[in-house]
């Protein structure tokens, strides 16, 4: 299954775009879900009523999501919140916090992609820096849950009894291991669809200057977490040839963004319809050449490790990071991973078993791929004859 995820900059049409590829692949003959966490409706007036065939769409409630998730975790937890005369609350009462709105995205992906009936899923994200955020999540969450609740630890349940004895009180620990293991379960299948070769990732953005360095920060972020940018849609292209000196000044700025960013990625120009896009047939009209629809995944880049031991005595880690700058890059090695900055973003990531032996030596970055230098540790790397 081919999993689609659309975002870019607020208000650049991203919605509209996810709505016009998904119809337009189920026009194709394909199997289409078009999932979408906007709170409001807008796919009501974007795909008007009866869908077509092959194509359906989800909205995920998140505030429903939120308090089922609370409830079941507070009768979970029972035990432990008598103990402390903690009073339950109810369903009727509570409202979703900041962020359950991307936990619900993310467990509705993971349902979408679980669906056998289904050949494109097409997901309709937040806006671009959030939607980031939002995809880092499940590998950022099980490094917090190994850090602070190791599995290892579990050894000592045999202990719990015996301490619930001497301390007279019930013992939570084994409880909280338990919902540990369920998040890291659930998080592990999220973090399976985001990472997965069929998953990929459309950028949509109105051409201009601040839209370029939305999406060059964006490519970054995304860059970080190893996912692909398929294309970019140049949305609302205003026709050439006006006679309007405004009107012919901005579309010289289009195509001149649209070409610079065309050196990173496949750009899509989607024309300027006038009115806002509204019903089926203006969405026919966007994809009428057939370049939304999806083909098959470009492969990822992998972070590879290039071996010139022979020549000079180091290893070197290529990231690739297409639009850095030097400026917006830092890197600090703590134990056996790698905090990596680009940016606003922030990742840490494990290093490969044979640069856990070595030292970082220098870092440059050459034609957006960030070159990490590693010299082998003499007291930990095996000694040749």
């Amino acid at each position: 299954m081919h999993t689609l995820l659309v975002t870019g900059p607020g208000g650049a049409g991203r919605t509209t775009v996810a709505a016009a590829t998904a119809l337009a692949a189920a026009r194709r003959g394909r199997r289409v879900l078009l999932l979408t966490g906007d709170p409001g409706d807008p796919l009501a007036d974007l795909l008007g009523d009866p869908l077509p065939p092959g194509l359906s769409v989800a909205r995920v409630d998140s505030g429903q999501e939120f308090r089922d998730e609370l409830v079941a975790l507070q009768e979970r937890g029972s035990a432990l919140l008598s103990m402390v005369g903690a009073r339950p609350l109810a369903a009727e009462e509570l409202t979703e916090l900041p962020g359950s709105e991307q936990f619900a995205l993310l467990r509705a992906l993971r349902r979408a992609a679980a669906t056998p009936a289904t050949d494109l899923v097409v997901v309709d994200l937040p806006p671009l820096h959030q939607a980031v955020a939002t995809l880092a999540l499940p590998a950022q969450l099980r490094r917090y849950l190994a850090r602070l609740l190791p599995a290892e630890k579990q050894a000592a349940r045999a202990l719990r009894p015996v301490l619930a004895q001497l301390a007279g009180v019930p013992m939570p620990a084994q409880w909280l291991y338990e919902a540990a293991a369920r998040w890291d379960e659930e998080l592990a299948a999220v973090q399976a669809v985001i990472e997965a070769d069929t998953t990929e990732v459309r950028l949509v953005a109105e051409p201009g200057p601040a839209a370029a360095d939305a999406l060059r920060l964006g490519r970054l972020g995304l860059a970080l977490q190893q996912l692909t940018v398929t294309d970019v849609v140049a949305n609302r292209m205003v026709p050439h040839g006006s006679a309007d000196p405004w009107l012919a000044g901005l579309a010289a700025q289009q195509e001149k963004y649209a070409a610079e960013w065309a050196g990173e990625s496949p750009v899509l120009a989607l024309a300027h319809l006038g009115p806002d896009p509204q019903g089926q047939d203006d969405l026919d009209r966007l994809a009428a050449p057939g370049a939304l629809v999806p083909d098959v995944p470009a492969p990822r880049r992998p972070w590879t490790v290039e071996d010139r031991l022979t020549d000079d005595g180091v290893l070197v880690w290529v990231v690739p990071l297409p639009g850095a700058h030097k400026r917006d890059l830092d890197l600090v090695r703590r134990g056996d991973e790698l905090l990596l900055t680009a940016g606003p973003h922030r990742r840490i990531v494990p290093l490969p078993s044979a640069l856990r032996r070595c030292t970082v030596s220098g870092a440059a970055l050459t034609e957006g791929e960030l070159r990490i230098r590693f010299t082998p540790d003499p007291g930990l790397w095996p000694r040749t004859r």
